[in-house]
């Protein structure tokens, strides 16, 4: 985990390396000035049997501004670079994460909720990045100024350092055992950032089906519910390494009292100077200072280590879908084969999503498929750009098993319109160039005209410079279809899948784009998934899915004659039979 997490630190190592060499620049200057300052009162000051030293008090105080001058250069420098590494960290853990994101398959982001992603990205990492900061200057600076500390007290008086010894000793076992104890809420409190942060995604992100069905107080109440369990851990914690405070603080008042009095006992015999009785009052309060910040390195790290965790996890996670050893670089045409193809989302399912699936698709084709919800139409067709791969047999696109291909060469190929479709914050041209970057103005009007997208884009005030909101909130459900359509039609692929992407347009509008695509894309092998039989009765061939399995497959003609299930539901819909869906057994 640790060796997962450092490997970011990249171009900041040496500036890492280098702040905890300020800090102890720092804790040095910090450990002379108490001996300077004994010095002044026992030699510069004097008694009244030994006169005072004007000279050497000048002298002493000329040195001690030096010191605390080198002090707070090295402060300020260890301040900089600590705060330079940490922030670069950070930075370098969210773009590795994100960057190892990009390779995952859908598998892989089925394991990772979406809000748990988030929470890496954002909290964990911030939780890290504070403690890296306080790592490299507290957790060099706190012992190191204890121990130096220590030893000047022992030179001082071995007697009164003693009493700093039993100090130390105590407060270290009492805060192992509270630490011990708090370690574990901290590690459930990030855990439940995803819930919180779940509940505020689906809110926002669909504000307006909150907002029809009236149902503001009920999401008010899943937050709250969220946020109180995030509040009720953090308090637990919080309430047993409250008690280090005061713990502190007794012990702290309690060393001083003692080294006062037994140092006063001391100076009486002359075993003790005044000043070196200041100088060890200074150093007992670095030493007990700096034991409270060594327990502040370990309240972060103990916080922090969940985070990191949760992080190592996302930067390890390697993608269950890669290139081959030596990729095939092109694909020969849009002929789809599958060949007795099992799948299932989890490897450890007991019950496949498709079982035995045997078809061969010519290219330049167009297909049509349809079935009840869940009939897996959708899995089937995420195994062509190889989003999820097979568990037994195999997909072949243009003659080669789709495992075969270099990854980028086979997705160039599909043009796929999911059944969620998905804009980008941007202008229309910007989101249709996703299809294509190097699309000229006029490919893309062209794509548009071919989704009789066009005809809503001309008359936007701003036409295809329209700002298109984020997940495309100021276009319509259809008109966001369309555009889908023709970013697609960008692509010139092979294969063009369009998985009920045309549920939100008019049938006149659908009969528009179905006419396009067959003279415009005629050697494109097209697969059209829908519920609407009037989408692809004029497909050559039509696949009937019924639980992950093929039910049927041939033209609308054929499957009219001999499917009962295509049958039923064509005479429902063309008003025949007005009680027969898909989604109705049969």
């Amino acid at each position: 985990m640790l060796k997962t997490l450092a490997k970011q630190l990249k171009e900041f190592t040496f500036t890492a390396i280098i702040s905890p060499i300020w800090m102890i620049g720092e804790v040095i200057c910090e450990m002379i000035i108490p001996v300077l300052m004994g010095r002044i009162v026992d030699i510069g000051i004097g008694t009244d049997e030994v006169p005072g030293d004007m000279g050497y008090i000048a002298k002493a105080g000329l040195i001690m501004v030096i010191v605390a001058a080198f002090g707070l250069l090295c402060g300020c420098m260890g301040g900089l670079t600590r705060s330079k590494a940490s922030a670069g960290l950070s930075r370098n853990l969210r773009k590795a994460m994100h960057d190892n994101i990009q390779t995952f398959s859908f598998a892989n982001i089925d394991k990772f909720s979406t809000s748990g992603l988030v929470t890496r990205l954002t909290t964990d990492v911030t939780n890290i990045q504070n403690s890296f900061m306080m790592l490299l200057s507290m957790a060099v600076r706190a012992p190191m100024s204890m121990v130096v500390a220590m030893i000047m007290s022992f030179y001082l008086s071995p007697r009164i350092a003693s009493i700093y010894l039993i100090a130390v000793i105590f407060l270290a076992t009492i805060m192992f055992f509270l630490m011990g104890t708090t370690t574990r809420y901290f590690k459930k409190v990030f855990e439940r950032y995803d819930a919180l942060n779940e509940s505020v995604q689906e809110n926002v992100s669909a504000i307006r089906v909150v907002k029809a069905y009236v149902r503001e107080e009920y999401e008010n109440e899943k937050f709250q519910k969220a946020a109180f369990n995030i509040y009720e851990m953090f308090v637990k914690a919080e309430k047993r390494l409250a008690k280090i405070g005061p713990i502190m603080m007794g012990t702290v008042y309690t060393c001083i009292l003692l080294i006062s009095w037994v140092g006063a006992h001391m100076i009486v015999s002359d075993q003790l100077t005044t000043g070196a009785l200041m100088s060890l009052l200074a150093y007992c309060m670095n030493i007990l200072m700096s034991l409270m910040m060594v327990s502040m390195v370990f309240v972060m790290i103990t916080m922090s280590e969940a985070s990191a965790r949760r992080i190592a996890e996302v930067l390890n996670e390697k993608s269950s879908i890669v290139n081959p050893a030596d990729p095939v670089m092109e694909v020969k045409d849009g002929s789809v084969v599958f060949d007795h193809v099992y799948f299932a989302y989890k490897e450890d399912a007991k019950e496949p999503v498709l079982k035995d699936i045997n078809l061969d698709i010519r290219s330049g084709e167009t297909i049509g498929i349809i079935g009840s919800t869940g009939s897996a139409k959708s899995s089937l067709v995420n195994l062509i750009s190889r989003l999820y791969d097979v568990r037994e047999g195999s997909v072949r696109v243009g003659g080669r098993d789709v495992r075969e291909y270099d990854l980028e060469v086979l997705r160039n190929q599909v043009a796929v319109v999911l059944q969620k479709n998905e804009l980008f914050s941007g202008t229309i041209y910007e989101n249709l160039r996703w299809g294509n970057p190097n699309a000229t103005d006029e490919e893309c009007q062209r794509a548009c005209e071919l989704a009789c997208a066009a005809e809503f884009i001309d008359k936007m005030p701003q036409g295809y410079n329209t700002y298109i909101e984020q997940g495309g909130s100021n276009v319509s459900g259809g008109q966001k279809q369309r555009l889908c359509i023709a970013r697609a039609l960008l692509k010139a692929p092979k294969i063009l899948i369009l998985d009920d992407s045309t549920s939100a347009v008019d049938t006149a509008t659908d009969a528009k784009i179905r006419k396009a695509f067959a003279q415009e894309i005629p050697n494109t092998t097209k697969f059209i998934i829908a519920q609407r039989i009037s989408s692809v009765e004029n497909c050559d061939r039509i696949i009937v899915m019924e639980d992950g399995t093929v039910n049927d497959f041939g033209s609308h003609k054929e499957l009219l004659e001999r499917n009962p299930i295509y049958r039923e539901v064509y005479e429902s819909q063309t008003g025949a039979n007005g009680d027969a869906d898909f989604d109705e057994k049969n």
